[in-house]
């Protein structure tokens, strides 16, 4: 099924949740908000909540500095 990722059209797997879908893209182990069409999925939810066709996703992580 495709998704966009960041303003980006991806091809996922239908059974993709988002913690898959941040493996997949490289954000595993990084802090990350995770917004699916406008709304915050919550980091407690992330093993969950499966995407559907057509979903907008952005995933926003923190850099730090000095």
């Amino acid at each position: 099924m495709q998704i966009t990722l960041n303003g980006r059209p991806l091809d996922v797997a239908a059974s993709t949740t988002v913690a898959q879908l941040l493996t997949q893209a490289g954000y595993a182990g990084r802090r990350v908000a995770v917004e699916v069409n406008q709304e915050i999925v919550p980091r407690s939810r992330h093993e969950q909540h499966p995407l559907a066709e057509g979903d907008r996703v952005e995933i926003v992580h923190a850099i730090g500095g000095g």
